[in-house]
């Protein structure tokens, strides 16, 4: 949910739609509109700002906006979208042509919304472009064939900071927004994220995927698995039982787990969601846990009075039931794992400590195929 209160910001696609129609409008009338109202992909209008024009001539006009994540800023949160706006008169073919210019990404591989070999402008956003072009050509009377560039300043090195390149995305960032606005903290775009990254990996014909918490899970995990290519790969944050969920749907056969002591715990007491506001430690069970494995009664009181899995990871360090309380704690995981993945694929959990050492590896074979 957004946070009460938090400023929602918009997507790369309603920028482009809005420097799209500004483009449009100032090539056919003239006029140099400082915000420019555009249709939503899902319902509903908003009001954007225009950073800028630039006239090529009598027949090209390009306008730029200034995307705004709002209260939840990504990598593309500041960047400079434009659309460069080409008359094309006797032209066949549809009466609006949007193609994707300096800056914005290439599909390389399958498994995406958009087929290879084609810009990286998801189909919501490109209808909304295609709307608000419409809108303005309608406005000015204009019916002839004209040609829409979608570009992005710096959009390569914007690129670099995003997943693009493991979904297969060159030389840019993707247009996307299947809403038009970002709502602070939802969660939808990174499911989006991850089902992307999944699609991609089943689509090149690979069969085992690697879900980690982040980049630093994901860096000891490779460690691990060094014969992994990069599709393999997808940072599932803390969506535990949504990536799980999705992955098993994609029918993959191995799902490796990469995570710290921390999501671990949360993961072993069937927390679907894993951040620390949504799913905090119950440390009264994991106390209950550990005195099961045998650990002192100093490493329990330990636990009882601990604010982080941190601190409880530190005082098992020197119990001698550490190797026993690890196992119990993957093996509560992988059950719970169990759950969310059904009997279908293997599933192999690496724990790694806040330095990255390898706490533990267990593999649990495929319900339905044991011998896997």
């Amino acid at each position: 949910m957004a946070k009460r209160g938090a400023r929602q910001g918009f997507t790369t696609g309603s920028a482009a739609a809005a420097a799209a129609k500004a483009a449009i409008w100032r090539l056919l009338t003239g006029e140099a509109l400082d915000t420019i109202d555009i249709p939503l992909p899902a319902g509903g209008r908003l009001g954007i700002p225009i950073a800028g024009y630039e006239l090529f001539g009598d027949a090209q006009a390009r306008a730029s906006v200034i995307k705004d994540g709002g209260d939840d800023p990504d990598a593309t949160h500041g960047a400079r979208v434009m659309c460069r706006a080409r008359l094309c008169h006797g032209a066949d073919g549809e009466r609006v042509e949007i193609a994707g210019g300096t800056g914005v990404g290439r599909v390389t591989l399958p498994g995406l919304a958009v087929a290879p070999g084609q810009a990286a402008i998801n189909p919501d956003p490109l209808r909304q472009i295609r709307e608000a072009a419409a809108e303005a050509m309608d406005a000015a009377g204009y019916f002839g064939p004209l040609l829409l560039t979608v570009e992005v300043e710096d959009g390569e090195r914007i690129a670099q900071k995003t997943l693009n390149a493991r979904l297969g995305i060159v030389g840019g960032i993707s247009i996307l927004g299947t809403t038009g606005i970002v709502k602070p903290f939802s969660h939808s775009a990174w499911k989006a994220t991850i089902k992307g990254g999944l699609d991609v990996a089943r689509a090149t014909g690979l069969r085992e995927i690697a879900l980690t918490t982040g980049r630093k899970s994901e860096r000891f995990l490779r460690r691990e698995l060094p014969g992994l290519p990069d599709q393999s790969y997808v940072q599932a944050a803390d969506y535990f039982a949504f990536s799980l969920a999705q992955a098993a749907k994609r029918d993959f056969s191995r799902i490796a787990i990469g995570c710290f002591f921390g999501k671990l715990v949360k993961m072993a007491l069937g927390y679907a969601y894993t951040h620390a506001k949504s799913g905090p430690v119950d440390f009264a069970v994991l106390a209950g846990w550990l005195d099961e494995a045998g650990a002192t009664a100093e490493t329990i009181a330990g636990c009882l009075g601990a604010i982080t899995a941190r601190r409880v990871l530190e005082l098992l360090e020197n119990d001698p039931a550490r190797p026993k309380a690890l196992a119990g704690l993957v093996a509560k995981a992988q059950a719970q794992a169990r759950l969310h993945a059904g009997c279908s694929p293997a599933l192999a959990l690496y724990v790694f400590d806040f330095d990255g050492r390898l706490l533990r590896r267990d593999s649990l074979a495929s319900a339905a195929r044991p011998d896997y």
